[in-house]
């Protein structure tokens, strides 16, 4: 079939995704954990960059001379918008120190905030689904975190006496804001320093963060003891990927186990987010400790690949580095798979969704294949519309046809395992597992692209209804 024919087909499919949205308000309860904060987003010039680097005395040669990427002192947050401005790259520098803190509070400001972290972005996307409650994990909610969360009352989370509250309506006083500072730079634009002019050749951001509690994954004890005392339907998984071993990373993910095993016993289908873990010792914890015993996990490409790098699969890593089309990545994936042997796991890559879950999964192959196009249509409305915050945005997209990148990736993988059917039906079997596959629709110019993961992770397993 050509692309046209199989487009009219896949639109066939995605008529369905209004009643997988309707049947989102038949589950009863969703909790996120374990990080949330604050996303203070900042566009800002080459100019006044300039202006803060002569503000705090330093010349180009000082800019540039960079022993290490943490933020020790203000110095630090200028040397790395620096960097990044100059070469059109994206870093993360992270710090815990109050003084650094409160120079970026005074000094940079911010154009907007948003809500920041795996756990609060997938609480407010799920809240907005009409989810009947959504418990979000806050281990610091003071008023300006708050005010991130929708004004749902669904949405909800616990004041400092542990009382369930809406959580846009708590203020819990005596907590730090977690703001990660998101210090965007366009393309094109200049910058000059003692004589040389440097043209910024690609539009990115420089994130300069301070978390000090995500980074220590510092529990809620409220949320910890009501879910311990609660059936929640689903727990979405996230926040690992801050911590280090220089900050204990490891020891305090085997703290969090027997939390997580205490809410498997309680019969919670816990998924978990791989986020890009830069720590390669804590990435190994990850992969050796918690993938193994959660019922789902959610990954991109560039986390499949750092997961292979970690798993004795440096050659298929490199493979899939060179080229992430689907085959490869349909390969990485099924190693994936077999190494941690969760009982399902899905890819998120672009133009093309692809889960892999064992025979007789709780969730049906039919199911996931309505979740999948449910995400597909949420994640274009999030991208063409700038958000999710109301309901109307999650089917912006419906009735738009899925991308010819898609259906392409689609095809190649459908020939390379011999199985026709998966790119008419998105369904099969292979390996002995149970193979669902969805093209997705593609926005061209899209308005935001932050939390895109973790939201379409996050509607595909609860909107498999």
């Amino acid at each position: 079939m050509d692309n046209q024919s199989l487009k009219k087909t896949w639109s066939e499919h995605y008529a369905s995704v209004p009643d997988s949205l309707q049947k989102m308000q038949t589950v009863k309860s969703v909790a996120t954990a374990f990080n949330a904060n604050v996303d203070a987003v900042l566009k800002i010039s080459g100019s006044r960059i300039a202006a803060l680097a002569e503000k705090l005395g330093l010349s180009l040669q000082k800019l540039e001379d960079i022993h290490h990427t943490k933020l020790e002192k203000p110095e630090d947050v200028i040397k790395g918008l620096f960097k990044c401005f100059k070469n059109g790259i994206a870093e993360e520098w992270l710090t815990e120190d109050k003084l650094v803190y409160e120079w970026m509070v005074e000094n940079l400001g911010y154009d907007r905030l948003q809500m920041g972290g795996q756990g609060g972005i997938v609480a407010n996307a799920l809240a907005v689904t009409g989810v009947q409650k959504v418990y979000a994990h806050t281990n610091s909610l003071p008023e300006l975190q708050a005010k991130q969360f929708l004004n749902l009352d669904n949405l909800v989370s616990f004041n400092e006496k542990g009382e369930e509250k809406p959580a846009h309506s708590i203020n819990r006083e005596l907590d730090i804001p977690l703001i990660h500072w998101i210090l965007e730079f366009d393309k094109g634009d200049s910058i000059t320093l003692d004589g040389q002019t440097f043209t910024c050749p690609k539009s990115n951001r420089f994130i300069a963060t301070y978390d000090p509690l995500n980074l220590h994954l510092i529990m809620d004890e409220n949320f910890v003891k009501a879910m311990h005392d609660t059936h929640i339907d689903y727990i979405v998984l996230s926040g690992f990927h801050a911590l280090t071993e220089r900050n204990n990373g490891v020891k305090l993910q085997d703290d969090a186990l027997p939390i997580i095993q205490r809410w498997k016993e309680n019969g919670d289908l816990i998924h978990l987010e791989i986020a890009s873990t830069q720590d390669i010792e804590v990435r190994k914890a990850i992969i050796r400790k918690i993938a193994p015993i959660v019922d789902s996990i959610g990954i991109n490409e560039r986390e499949a690949i750092d997961i292979l790098e970690v798993t004795n699969q440096e050659q298929l890593a490199e493979t899939c580095n060179k080229d992430t089309h689907s085959v490869n990545m349909f390969k990485a994936l099924l190693n994936i798979k077999k190494h941690i042997k969760a009982p399902r796991i899905q890819l998120h890559m672009f133009g093309l969704y692809i889960t892999i879950q064992d025979k007789n999964y709780k969730i049906s192959p039919q199911a996931d294949l309505r979740g999948m196009m449910l995400a597909a249509t949420v994640a274009a409305g999030k991208a063409g519309t700038g958000n999710i915050n109301e309901k109307k945005n999650l089917l912006w997209a419906q009735g738009q046809q899925v991308s010819d990148v898609g259906l392409n990736e689609l095809r190649d993988l459908s020939e390379y395992l011999k199985k026709p059917e998966l790119i008419k039906t998105g369904i099969t079997e292979a390996e002995g597992f149970d193979i669902i596959a969805v093209p997705t629709i593609l926005v061209e110019k899209p308005v935001t692209l932050v939390g895109m993961g973790d939201t379409i992770s996050s509607v595909s397993l609860v909107g498999a209804r």
